[in-house]
């Protein structure tokens, strides 16, 4: 069994340092200290967003968003119910007919307003995908930078892997970087 060893330590090595990257070892060019070097990076795109200063961004302003509709919302119900008490109480003093076409108006009138909400809420999911979108378009050269930088010829949805070594996750480098090159994504940054 001790004779495979070396030659599984040097299969390991060929893996995990790509032979141009040792080359350039042997040549006497430094890399970086703490450069992952590894030609399969990992990262955790969902949190590259979440804890960017863009993605913070995003989510502060649809949670604002988010508030001012569950606000209007509360105002909302608050005048539909006065408005079912109304008709409510009417309905003793009306004929049959008549608080039935008053009935029928307010429930459709919910309805449609229920319609309307729902689709502001829809919006702001709309937003929000739109936004990542636009993110991720503008990180993407700043992860290629990454993924050159680290000898890697590719990198990966970390929730895709099923085993890695956490050096090749590069998320808190590319949170930082791209708080570096991105900032927030507003024009004023």
């Amino acid at each position: 069994m001790s004779r495979w060893l070396p030659v599984a330590c040097a299969a390991l090595l060929a893996i995990v340092y790509p032979h141009d990257i040792l080359s350039q070892e042997r040549r006497g060019v430094a890399l970086p200290r703490g450069t992952v070097v590894s030609p399969i990076l990992t990262i955790d795109s969902d949190r590259v967003f979440l804890e960017s200063d863009f993605g913070q961004r995003v989510i502060q302003d649809i949670e604002a968003k988010s508030e001012q509709l569950t606000a209007e919302n509360r105002r909302i119900e608050l005048a539909l119910e006065a408005e079912e008490r109304d008709i409510t109480e009417k309905r003793a003093n009306l004929p049959a007919d008549e608080f039935r076409t008053l009935a029928n108006a307010f429930d459709e009138k919910v309805q449609q307003i229920r319609r309307d909400q729902a689709e502001k809420g829809e919006a702001l999911n709309d937003t929000l995908d739109q936004e990542r979108e636009v993110f991720l378009n503008a990180a993407a050269p700043v992860l290629g930078q990454l993924m050159r930088d680290a000898g890697a010829v590719v990198i990966l949805e970390r929730r895709s892997v099923i085993v890695s070594a956490t050096a090749v996750d590069i998320t808190d480098n590319a949170i930082a970087l791209l708080n570096q090159t991105l900032g927030s994504g507003e024009a004023r940054d």
